[in-house]
């Protein structure tokens, strides 16, 4: 049996990954901070199958204690600070979790389990202001804020490690990802959430930013099928994970309202605001590699995405 550990259990990415590691039949650890506040709810409905130990980025040590406890096959860091706007009024904890956590991870790994495989969660946020659309994984890093300052740090140790010390180490590159385990303070999650409670007579009116910024929208569990395929390679390598198509957020606005019958028009407003100062410029990667590679396919369509989160949300908020 494989025995797999993973970093940010709790978050989206964590719970979905847990669970698809789970039904590949492998042993699964999960680290989390003795002192963390955050919720369990993600992994309650499998949490008896998997074993959650101690441990945090922060602390040296916890890291070796965790691989030294677990002797994990495969480490997957998904532990970090990912909230965009949240990075400008908390630079040095984003630089401390995002960036300085992956130097200690890596180190750790070196020194207590050369032979793990670790996937290291990178992010289009790297790109920043790119200078060429869609991108590929050889287009510069220019990040605009400092959380993709702080994924382009653990980007290039990743590699920088398994250059120097021959490590198995790899960056996926992802673009943003949704489901219904998203937090109710990111984009999409507040567009269908609000979308259900306007139908449901909770709530008359939905405030957002730009309705003309654009994503490269993709599901959660077709990012961690990825994160999966790239550490049972012969070789790392580093990919980007995307849709390979970008959608407006008006786009995203119509689906979900019309998708319960309204139209959007009548109950958005655009509020200044809700506005990113640094609002990214064309973020779309392009999949070519990762198709050709590791016969990747995202298999929800942006349509089906939308749906499946506003029928989350209507069945949640209905009860």
């Amino acid at each position: 049996m494989k025995k797999a550990l993973i970093t940010g259990l709790t978050g989206q990415d964590g719970s979905y990954l847990a669970e698809f590691l789970l039904a590949q039949g492998y042993q699964v650890y999960g680290m989390v901070r003795r002192s963390s506040s955050s919720s369990f709810e993600r992994i309650n409905h499998f949490s008896e199958r998997i074993e959650v130990i101690s441990g945090d980025l922060l602390d040296q040590f916890s890291l070796i204690d965790a691989i030294d406890q677990t002797q994990p096959d495969e480490i997957y860091n998904l532990a970090s600070q990912s909230y965009v706007p949240l990075s400008w009024t908390q630079p040095s904890l984003t630089a401390e979790y995002t960036a300085l956590g992956v130097s200690r991870l890596l180190e750790a790994i070196r020194r207590c389990k050369p032979d793990t495989r670790f996937y290291q969660a990178s992010s289009s946020e790297v790109f920043g202001q790119p200078d060429e659309s869609p991108q590929t994984e050889k287009t510069a890093f220019r990040p605009r804020n400092p959380y993709g300052v702080a994924k382009a740090y653990a980007h290039w140790m990743t590699v920088n490690y398994r250059e120097k010390y021959d490590l198995y180490a790899c960056c996926g590159i992802t673009y943003t990802h949704e489901s219904p385990r998203r937090g109710a303070e990111f984009v999409f999650r507040k567009i269908t959430r609000g979308a259900v409670q306007i139908k449901l007579g909770l709530a008359d009116e939905l405030r957002l930013g730009n309705l003309d910024a654009r994503r490269d929208w993709c599901h959660a569990q077709d990012v961690v099928k990825a994160m999966w395929l790239m550490l049972q390679q012969e070789q790392p390598d580093d990919y980007i994970i995307a849709s390979g198509e970008t959608h407006s957020v008006r786009d995203l606005v119509d689906c979900a309202f019309r998708y319960l019958g309204l139209d959007y028009q009548r109950y958005v407003t655009v509020d200044p605001a809700f506005y990113r100062p640094d609002e990214p410029v064309q973020l779309v990667g392009a999949i070519d590699k990762i198709q050709a590679g590791l016969q990747w396919q995202p298999e929800y369509s942006f349509q089906r995405l939308v749906e499946s989160m506003v029928d989350h949300d209507l069945k949640a908020l209905k009860q």
